[in-house]
């Protein structure tokens, strides 16, 4: 059954005028008609069957039933701080991390990101990565939506994780790390995983986060690329310790 993202919150047996999002993607991308079901989820991991009672050319509402719990998330606190690749290779990564069950994303700068982009323009694509985050939980099944951080820089966003006073993990992937991911012990369900750009890390970035108490791990006797190592690191940890396996 279709299910379709909400964005104010929901509330059963009640009339639901569809958002602009909901509506584009039922009526104008799915041909929805008046009568068709659907599952309606607002991000607070309750999902609300519905039926669409009236369709028109600029709006939808659709009458909800019940509100049913539907927990799909992992036990694994996972926050990707992941500097920003070229072309459609950070919406990829985006895209498989939500259905991977990541947590939050922050989208960096460092001292290789090919990417640049003024204020107004990371604004925009601070939107559509949302928007992506959104439409992969209506693919996969997820009832909490990912929250896509603004841009920060590496050693601001590296800092900013000194608030967290739990004892969570903070990894950076290094071809020349000596342990990989079943040689760490998760003493907090909070981990940090940091994946650089397609040039990597500099030197200094990589002394850098040391300051800043992250933890190199390695994925294989392979150098993988940016998108890849993303989505490896993030398997191999929600196997370890999450919901995958």
């Amino acid at each position: 059954m279709t299910r379709l993202y909400h964005s104010q919150p929901l509330s059963e047996n009640n009339q639901i005028l569809l958002d602009d999002d909901a509506f584009n993607h039922a009526i104008r991308v799915l041909r929805m008609k008046q009568g068709d079901e659907v599952i309606l989820f607002d991000g607070s991991n309750y999902i609300y069957p519905a039926k669409l009672i009236e369709v028109n050319k600029k709006s939808a509402t659709a009458q909800t039933t019940q509100r049913i719990l539907d927990n799909r998330e992992s036990p694994l606190n996972l926050h990707l701080g992941q500097v920003i690749s070229r072309g459609e290779k950070m919406e990829f990564t985006i895209q498989k991390s939500v259905e991977l069950g990541v947590n939050t994303i922050t989208p960096l700068f460092s001292e290789r990101c090919g990417v640049k982009l003024d204020a107004e323009r990371l604004e925009k694509k601070q939107q559509q990565w949302q928007k992506i985050a959104i439409s992969a939980c209506e693919q996969c099944g997820r009832n909490v939506v990912p929250t896509i951080n603004p841009v920060m820089q590496l050693e601001e966003w590296c800092q900013s994780l000194n608030t967290d006073l739990t004892d969570s993990l903070k990894l950076n992937l290094h071809p020349r790390a000596k342990s990989g991911v079943n040689g760490l012990t998760l003493t907090s369900n909070t981990i940090y995983l940091l994946i650089g750009p397609e040039g990597g890390l500099s030197e200094d970035e990589i002394t850098m986060t040391t300051k800043y108490d992250f933890t190199d791990i390695l994925l294989g006797s392979r150098i993988l690329r940016t998108e890849t190592a993303a989505l490896t690191a993030i398997t191999a940890l929600q196997v370890r310790f999450g919901d995958l396996g």
